[in-house]
C-alpha cells in the first residue's frame, strides 16, 4: 500500500511540476517570491549587525522569521522586534 501511496505522491508531483513550469504567470510569482524572500533575509541581516537596534536585541535568521517578513513586511519586522523585546 505505501508503494501505491508513493507512486501516486510521485506522480503528481511530477505533474504539478510541468503545470507550473508551462504556466508563465508562474515564473513572474516565483521570480517575485524569490526577490522577496531575498530581500527580506538582507534586511535582518541588515538590522542584526547594525546600529539600528538596540544591542541586546538579536533576531534570528530563520524560515520563522524571514517567512513573517516576506508576508507582512515591514509590520512584520516591527512584530518580530516587539516579540523579541516583550518576550525574551
Amino acid at each position: 500500500m505505501k508503494t501505491v501511496w508513493l507512486t501516486i505522491f510521485i506522480a503528481s508531483s511530477v505533474l504539478l511540476a510541468v503545470v507550473i513550469l508551462k504556466n508563465r504567470l508562474s515564473w513572474s510569482w516565483l521570480r517575485g517570491f524569490s526577490l522577496h524572500l531575498v530581500l527580506a533575509a538582507a534586511l535582518l541581516y541588515v538590522l542584526n549587525y547594525s546600529e539600528l537596534l538596540p544591542p541586546d536585541l538579536y533576531i534570528p535568521l530563520n524560515p520563522f522569521t524571514i517567512g513573517t517578513v516576506v508576508a507582512l513586511g515591514v509590520p512584520g519586522i516591527a512584530l518580530i522586534t516587539g516579540l523579541q523585546w516583550i518576550v525574551v
